[in-house]
């Protein structure tokens, strides 16, 4: 998957390795994150598959920058990869599998986590900035009519980060009152003891 992304950069302008990570930094990484390191081991992947392929450009005072453009089939495989409806059957989610489990640890430490995760956000300004970078982007690229998309996935982003927000407040929430049936449920409590003399 990211060697397509990387590819699908590349068609919309030849890059460098550096200009690929910028990107991905600017726009992507609202939904897919990535290593520099990834790049550049999957760069000399695509380029032995006969994908791309890599000039040495001069510079003055400088050295000389690597920069990839895309081959015809480079963009036979972009558009065999777009074409392909075999989306991957389920879902992996590590942040669900951990909550699954969660029953093992404090509830005190479960609220701070969902607390702490529901502040986390990759849109603090609400996507303001991230519209602004596919501005920028849609006037340099060839076929600027491409942005719509960007910002398709962009609003994809801030909607699913506004539903993990919510779902913390309802796991928050959940905890909460969790904790305060538990606390009324002790052996010293009104409701503890209400519970005993019935029983009796």
């Amino acid at each position: 998957m990211l060697k397509h992304g990387i590819l699908g950069l590349i068609n919309n302008g030849d890059k460098t390795g550096y200009e690929i990570m910028t990107v991905f930094r600017d726009s992507l990484k609202h939904f897919w994150t990535v290593q520099t390191s990834q790049i550049y081991r999957e760069l000399q992947t695509m380029e032995k598959a006969g994908w791309i392929r890599q000039q040495s450009v001069p510079q003055a005072g400088k050295p000389d920058k690597n920069v990839f453009s895309i081959t015809p089939a480079g963009h036979d495989e972009l558009l065999r990869w777009l074409r392909d409806d075999n989306l991957p059957a389920g879902v992996r989610n590590p942040f669900l599998m951990k909550t699954f489990f969660m029953g093992e640890l404090p509830v005190e430490d479960n609220i701070a986590f969902f607390r702490a995760f529901q502040e986390a956000s990759v849109f603090p300004d609400e996507g303001k900035q991230a519209s602004a970078k596919a501005d920028l982007y849609q006037q340099a690229v060839k076929q600027p009519e491409k942005a719509i998309y960007w910002k398709l996935t962009i609003e994809f982003g801030r909607m699913y980060e506004k539903m993990q927000r919510e779902w913390c407040e309802y796991c928050i929430r959940e905890l909460e009152a969790f904790q305060l049936r538990k606390k009324n449920m002790q052996p010293d409590s009104p409701a503890a003891a209400a519970v005993q003399e019935e029983e009796a």
